[in-house]
């Protein structure tokens, strides 16, 4: 009898899509879950990757034609219709609230000072909206991924039990491919709780840095039109 369930048990596929396949229903839909996770993740950092450097080639090339001496009338009509960047979209929100504030006589509306400051914020809050959108899925897959697994795991390991229940055979050789299908889970949630831990962590920091790299502009983009009041 031993002999014929070691026999049984090695003639077992232990491939993953074999584990995949002879996995309950339930255990099949926690991997299924986690696959489609682990993908939407990737999918989320390559995106996340072309749009960071992109914002860092177009602060680069705004950066140079801001301080190239160019006046910054001239430099606002050629963005004012469709700026193409964040620093170009905040100069534009900077530069609109600053011309809004001309009086016919040539003098400023008190007050521009800080209505251009809050313009060129909300245009901020905006940009760093979309640099940032996504990411929170990452965080959310990372933390819960591993736990959505262990669930996987401990569902198929309940059912292998049952299976020893109603067998009433312990033999390891037995259970081994039920126990070794719901490891299986456990190791998909890791598979995407990691990688989605590491990213959201460096992707965090890239928009972090974006968005300071936009708030100096604008604190020094403000000191150039407060000298203009003095």
């Amino acid at each position: 009898m031993e002999t014929e369930t070691l026999a049984l048990a090695q003639e077992a596929d232990y491939t993953l899509i074999a584990l995949f396949f002879r996995a309950t229903f339930i255990v099949q839909a926690v991997m299924l879950g986690l696959i489609v996770a682990s993908v939407w993740v990737w999918a989320i950092t390559f995106t996340k990757v072309k749009m960071f450097r992109s914002a860092r080639s177009n602060a680069a090339a705004f950066d140079s034609a801001f301080w190239s001496g160019e006046p910054l009338d001239e430099l606002y009509e050629q963005m004012a219709d469709a700026p193409a960047s964040a620093y170009e979209r905040v100069f534009v929100a900077g530069m609109t609230e600053w011309r809004r504030s001309l009086r016919d006589d040539g003098g400023l509306i008190p007050g521009v000072q800080q209505r251009v400051d809050r313009s060129m914020d909300v245009a901020i809050g905006r940009e760093s909206e979309r640099w940032t959108n996504g990411l929170n899925f990452l965080a959310t897959t990372g933390s819960a991924a591993p736990f959505v697994g262990l669930f996987g795991t401990v569902w198929g390991i309940m059912r292998s039990f049952q299976e020893i229940a109603i067998s009433g055979n312990t033999s390891l050789a037995v259970v081994a491919p039920g126990i070794a299908e719901a490891l299986l889970a456990t190791g998909l949630g890791l598979l995407a709780a990691i990688p989605a831990v590491i990213l959201y962590n460096k992707l965090s920091a890239d928009a972090d840095s974006l968005v300071s790299g936009l708030e100096g502009f604008a604190d020094e983009f403000s000191t150039l039109l407060s000298r203009q009041l003095d």
